[in-house]
């Protein structure tokens, strides 16, 4: 069946200005078939009038993490509280309102919400002492946990740290509740998802799915995959006939053992998923690696100290990173590295250059994760290389900045997020959210991109205002760049003729009112291979 779209703004992603708009779209089952003015539309078996409604291409989130994003949804969310007052008060009355469950996990919390940006178990345990408390910082590369779940872990003063991690401790060298990087991983992460069933999984997938639908989100690229998610997302398939109501493109989580065979062997069995069952809905296209953490917490892996003094060393040394990546680039695979600290990016890229020299020339995109700070001529180099700069703008909003800028007290401040120099470079930029780590609302993140102002606080001043991008190039980046970044650039990301039929109508158009009117607005429809998927109600 034929569906004409009438009497729109029409804004297409095209790169070429001249494109950028039409009036009408015309959709054939699952691809568009005609983009341009009203007068020229071939008939349709059905007529929509959009009354000037703005359409726009679906947006895919170029990094999220799809369980961790649907169980987020349904736990305390610690974001808004500035204050360890206003924690504790959350956590009491969620614990009040569900005194029978067996644990209790919040997310969200700012390092400087808490008091001198170090959280220990006592503080929660004046709330709540009678259960496991597992709190997931904003950022997800800490755990802030209570007694109770220190004892549930194992964790006395006598567990070593792992690789790429650590636990706080106090000056006895007892664990003080604070889990660092890998920490948090190996333990309170390792424990949740042993204790997480497949029903609850289930629901978590179905949560995000729904939520992303309603804000306009028509494909997602999963960074941190694994077994348990891969189960997740085939059961959805399963109940969906087939099908799943987004595109799913995933990256298989490698993870530091320590033994080159061990990570080889994760590598090839990312290859091995690849090649199996690969459609549209959903495929494993690489992998991922965390190569440092995160600057709020001073775990990011930098060529120069902190403000305090510390430093930290990148949880992939290289000689361990360069087999994995060699490995993953011959067999075909993405290679996607988080990387935050300047010295993480160049470790990556040196990493890939590693690659090509081993593997020869051929077709390849691989990618790097945040570059929240980077050196200068980072974004050169990339562009020479041919790697996607992934990076979210939600993760700039100037009202968790603060902590941030603190951690390095310094003129590297000056360059935090600086997304037009990608740009210029001619680097491929794709934006996302990385949700649970932000919020997954996709007009909200085009906010912060195009004005450098606050999403989360309205009251909050905007920083860097010279590193705003133009309305038009945020969506692109956010849909068109976004759907490139693992390969589809030629399908789907766009409105044009054999495109797939991906796209979303608002109840308001921030190209003519405004950016402002981005937090206001509403997706009306959003319409995945030329079905819709999500109706807001009148």
């Amino acid at each position: 069946m034929t569906t004409r779209y009438i009497n729109g703004r029409i804004f297409t992603a095209d790169t070429d200005p001249a494109y950028s708009w039409a009036e009408t779209v015309v959709i054939d089952d699952a691809t568009i078939v005609y983009v341009g003015s009203s007068d020229d539309a071939p008939e349709a078996d059905h007529t929509v009038d959009l009354e000037g409604r703005l359409v726009l291409p679906g947006f895919t989130d170029a990094h999220t993490h799809l369980l961790m994003a649907g169980a987020a949804l349904g736990q305390v969310p610690l974001t808004a509280a500035r204050s360890l007052d206003e924690i504790q008060t959350l956590l009491r009355d969620a614990r009040a309102a569900d005194p029978d469950a067996a644990v209790l996990r919040g997310r969200g919390w700012l390092f400087d919400s808490v008091p001198g940006g170090a959280p220990t178990a006592a503080m929660i345990d004046a709330v709540v002492d009678d259960v496991p408390v597992y709190l997931d910082a904003n950022d997800y590369h800490s755990c802030w946990v209570n007694s109770a779940a220190l004892a549930e872990l194992g964790i006395t003063r006598d567990t070593p740290d792992p690789i790429g991690g650590h636990f706080a401790r106090d000056d006895a060298g007892e664990p003080t509740g604070l889990l660092y990087e890998t920490a948090a991983t190996q333990y309170a992460w390792a424990h949740r998802d042993e204790t997480t069933t497949d029903a609850d999984r289930d629901a978590d997938i179905d949560r995000v799915i729904e939520a992303y639908l309603a804000a306009g989100v028509t494909g997602a690229i999963d960074m941190a995959f694994d077994e348990f998610g891969l189960a997740a997302l085939q059961r959805a398939q399963e109940r969906h006939g087939g099908e799943l109501p987004i595109r799913v493109a995933a990256h298989w989580i490698i993870n530091n053992t320590g033994d080159d065979d061990a990570n080889l062997a994760q590598v090839a069995r990312a290859a091995e998923l690849a090649d199996h069952d690969a459609s549209s809905w959903f495929r494993i296209v690489g992998i991922k690696l965390i190569l440092d953490g995160v600057i709020d917490a001073c775990t990011a892996a930098m060529r120069h100290p902190y403000a305090d003094g510390t430093n930290a060393e990148p949880i992939w040394p290289v000689a361990q990173l360069n087999p994995v990546v060699a490995a993953a680039d011959a067999a075909g695979l993405q290679v996607a590295q988080h990387a935050i600290g300047d010295y993480a990016s160049e470790i990556a890229l040196d990493a890939l250059e590693h690659a090509v020299a081993v593997n020869g020339e051929k077709p390849r995109r691989h990618r790097i994760e945040h570059l929240e700070y980077a050196a200068p001529g980072t974004a050169e180099r990339m562009a020479r290389l041919g790697v996607t700069a992934s990076m979210q703008p939600v993760h700039s909003d100037p009202a968790i900045f603060a902590n941030w800028a603190e951690m390095l007290g310094d003129d590297r401040v000056d360059r935090a997020f600086p997304w037009p120099e990608y740009e210029d470079a001619g680097a491929l930029l794709a934006f996302s959210t990385d949700a649970p780590t932000a919020p997954h609302e996709a007009l909200a993140n085009m906010y912060v991109a195009s004005t450098r102002a606050s999403a989360l606080d309205r009251s909050v001043a905007a920083i860097h205002p010279q590193f705003a991008l133009p309305l038009a190039s945020a969506i692109g980046h956010a849909t068109r760049d976004a759907a490139a970044s693992v390969g589809d650039g030629d399908w789907r990301g766009r409105i044009a003729p054999g495109f797939a039929a991906d796209l979303i109508v608002l109840d308001a158009d921030p190209f003519a009112e405004g950016p402002e009117s981005l937090l206001s607005a509403h997706v009306v429809e959003t319409i995945v291979a030329g079905r819709t998927r999500y109706r807001a109600e009148e």
